[in-house]
């Protein structure tokens, strides 16, 4: 892999996750001012943007998947990041609740720069090699993370719209950077001939499982770990609610979280190494377990806060499960895989914000609710869910028998 085109992967990566964690700390209360300041009827609102949001990507994501596989990831990347500056700056002028919404659908027509990076790792790397380079993604979500919601957090002492106008600029400079120095990936030889629709539509991507039944168990796993993480769509207005934690508060809480991720994502290559995928994976799911229900019992914010190294080392047990993926599918079939696993997430972005800001919004609709903490248990439970699928999918080959060892000698 050239060092200018893998740094501009991680830097895209690093981007759209500097834009998430920047407008994590913000956007709900920008939701809270245009919707009136009534919390359960925001957390509602809030799940309904996030479910339009991933209705557009589950039917965009595997489309743009099929597209880069027939034209390369190159194009791909850059339109999706040309895509999010202008989500960014429709957010920063909305001038109502449905404005915001406009730009949250658009934001969900362009998600696909991590599908098309993950297909460009996936190029460039050797197979055996994989689960490091995916934590360098992982590490750009991490630092995106880790930095964004400091930054808007502070930002946003200047004004709710302020860390918008920055997340749109930052975009717009990436996408210029990527134009003269990312080269493309995938070979005219190793491209689709022709574009078969059926694979460009979320149910067609989804045939690729069906062939590979051997990734069903990968898939459950993946699915179960990204509908847990729609946990986090709560994560503001349940410390605002439970805490009073203001703007700066949630972003440097974070941002330590994100912190904590990117350590995780640069340790996992050497940990698989050492452990192998399935022991990581494993050790990943657990940690996560723990952090949310430390989040669901804390009666304080320092409590809560404690949660928060656990839940970021959680991070190391996403790129052994997407490696594992990888090696079971052909070269020509890497962009179509991580079309069907954005449709898989999409699919987790659908049902979860939704379901969790719903549940909030129900216990917290009268005062002293015990199950305050529903949401976190939920998501703990997931992924022990999310554990057991992949320990079964993953698990070691046997060896021979002795006897059989030397019948063949």
């Amino acid at each position: 892999m050239r060092v200018a085109a893998a740094r501009f992967v991680f830097v895209t990566v690093l981007l759209d996750w500097l834009i998430v964690g920047i407008m994590s700390p913000v956007f709900p209360k920008l939701l809270l001012e245009l919707d009136g300041g009534k919390m359960s009827g925001t957390a509602a609102i809030s799940g309904g943007f996030a479910t339009a949001f991933a209705l557009v990507a589950f039917f965009m994501s595997p489309v743009l998947g099929v597209l880069s596989d027939r034209y390369g990831r190159r194009p791909v990347i850059l339109l999706s990041n040309v895509g999010s500056a202008i989500d960014c700056l429709i957010l920063a002028l909305a001038p109502n609740v449905w404005w915001l919404f406009l730009g949250r659908v658009l934001s969900g027509a362009t998600a696909a720069s991590a599908t098309a990076c993950a297909a460009y790792i996936a190029d460039v790397t050797e197979p055996e090699k994989r689960a490091g380079a995916f934590g360098m993604i992982s590490a750009g979500f991490g630092i995106g993370f880790a930095v964004g919601p400091a930054v808007g957090g502070v930002l946003a002492g200047y004004g709710t719209r302020v860390p918008f106008y920055l997340a749109a600029l930052l975009m717009l400079v990436s996408a210029a950077y990527g134009l003269f120095v990312l080269p493309e990936s995938l070979g005219p030889e190793k491209r689709r001939t022709a574009i078969d629709w059926k694979r460009a539509n979320p149910l067609g991507a989804l045939v690729l499982l069906r062939r590979h039944r051997e990734l069903s168990g990968l898939v459950t796993s993946l699915f179960c770990s990204n509908l847990a993480v729609q946990s986090f769509s709560v994560f503001v207005l349940y410390t605002i609610d439970r805490f009073a934690w203001n703007e700066r508060a949630n972003g440097f809480g974070l941002a330590f979280f994100g912190a904590l991720s990117v350590v995780s994502a640069i340790l996992v290559g050497r940990l698989t190494a050492r452990f192998g995928g399935r022991a990581v994976a494993a050790a990943g799911f657990a940690f996560g377990a723990v952090g949310f229900i430390v989040y669901g019992l804390a009666p304080t914010g320092w409590l809560f806060a404690c949660g928060l190294p656990l839940t970021g080392l959680w991070a190391i047990a996403g790129s052994p499960v997407q490696s594992a993926m990888t090696r079971r599918v052909g070269p020509t079939e890497q962009g179509e895989l991580q079309g069907a696993i954005g449709s898989v997430r999409s699919i987790a972005l659908i049902v979860g914000p939704s379901f969790f800001t719903l549940l909030f919004a129900a216990v917290t609709a009268r005062a002293g609710n015990p199950f305050v903490g529903a949401p976190w248990f939920l998501g703990a439970s997931l992924l022990v869910c999310a554990a057991a699928f992949a320990l079964s999918a993953m698990r070691p080959e046997p060896s021979p028998e002795p006897e059989a060892s030397a019948l063949a000698a």
